[in-house]
């Protein structure tokens, strides 16, 4: 199962990623909380602080990934193309 469908872009996620060091990713809606943080950090090379999820009016589960301090979500939305 791919875990990470596709990062969020939107105005409130740019937001997150310079103020709380936190990326917003779509996910697939069977993914739980350990499962999403070993992908990001297996996939991206960066140590997860906490997991937040959110299941969206559409149907879709939203991750809210907050990365240890050690570690820039600026440089993970680079390799993303989200900046």
């Amino acid at each position: 199962m791919t875990v990470i469908i596709q990062p969020l872009a939107t105005e409130k996620s740019t937001r997150l990623i310079d103020s709380t060091n936190t990326i917003v990713l779509i996910v697939d809606k069977k993914a739980t909380k350990p499962q999403i943080k070993s992908e990001v950090e297996k996939t991206f090379g960066v140590k997860v602080e906490k997991v937040n999820v959110v299941i969206t009016p559409t149907g879709e589960k939203k991750a809210y990934v907050k990365l240890k301090p050690e570690f820039k979500a600026t440089d993970v939305a680079h390799k993303l193309g989200i900046l």
